[in-house]
């Protein structure tokens, strides 16, 4: 059985920075594209950032130039470092893996980020 595994999530004031961690378990991890979803009171869940096994990266346009995803595939982990926060990035983020072979789709339980002074 696939798990996945956010942590890091918490309280920041704007313009600090936090990084996210992803873990991910039970399954071939450079199958996956990983991606990072937020989702805010009142809003639809939004995609952040996704990364493919090779480590092509893509992001929202809210977020470019401030987030930065990654994976180590040694440690089946993927990571959002977010920098410049500002309150509209608050939100859960949520962990996502779809399997490349399988097309099995798998999130995580999601963890807080506030931005708030």
């Amino acid at each position: 059985q696939v798990h996945v595994v956010e942590s890091g999530g918490g309280l920041v004031q704007p313009g600090g920075s936090l990084r996210l961690s992803c873990a991910i378990s039970g399954t071939i991890f450079s199958r996956n594209i990983m991606g990072w979803y937020r989702e805010a009171p009142g809003k639809q869940r939004e995609l952040v950032a996704g990364i493919t096994s090779g480590g092509t990266a893509n992001y929202a346009g809210a977020v470019k130039g401030r987030f930065t995803i990654s994976r180590d595939n040694a440690k089946n982990m993927v990571y959002l470092q977010m920098n410049n926060l500002k309150p509209e990035d608050a939100a859960v983020y949520y962990c996502k893996a779809t399997n490349g072979v399988s097309s099995t789709v798998v999130w995580g339980q999601g963890t807080q980020v506030t931005v708030s002074s």
